[in-house]
């Protein structure tokens, strides 16, 4: 599930910020955090967010599985004017814009590792208490005998 916004008009560098905040949330935690945020570009964000999560809807995927796997902010073209300054001589001013790509994935495959990797941990223990029970008794210490019997 992507969502592409290009040639949007504000330096990346700016928009990295927000795409910093909201990486790696769940989508529901991403939207309410996109809406109470003061910053220009979040309006924006929260929209594309909203696009990838009803482009998941069309392919079956419930809204509460998803989170955002990657938020990229890429540079896009840059618009050169010109300033006009002292003694008829003019300075270049650049005008960035930024190209932005979300990607959504779904949680299930990160819950899937989670139940593997916990059921990987109980079969170690109990190997690990069998083992323990054989060394008791493999050892055991020999009685001692009365002196003179």
């Amino acid at each position: 599930m992507r969502a592409f916004l290009k040639n949007y008009r504000q330096s990346p560098r700016k928009v990295r910020l927000i795409a910093g905040l909201i990486k790696g949330k769940d989508v529901q935690e991403a939207i309410s955090e996109l809406d109470f945020l003061v910053k220009r570009g979040g309006e924006p964000i929260r929209k594309l967010l909203l696009s990838a999560i009803a482009n998941a809807k069309q392919l079956g995927i419930e809204k509460e599985n998803l989170f955002i796997k990657e938020l990229r902010v890429d540079k896009g073209i840059i618009m050169k004017r010109m300033m006009p300054v002292a003694m008829g001589t003019g300075h270049r001013i650049n005008k960035r814009t930024s190209h932005i790509t979300l990607v959504l994935a779904g949680k299930a495959i990160k819950e899937n590792k989670i139940k593997k990797e916990t059921k990987e941990k109980k079969i170690v223990e109990k190997v690990k208490t069998e083992i323990k029970k054989e060394k008791k008794v493999i050892i055991r210490k020999p009685k001692k005998l009365k002196p003179g019997v």
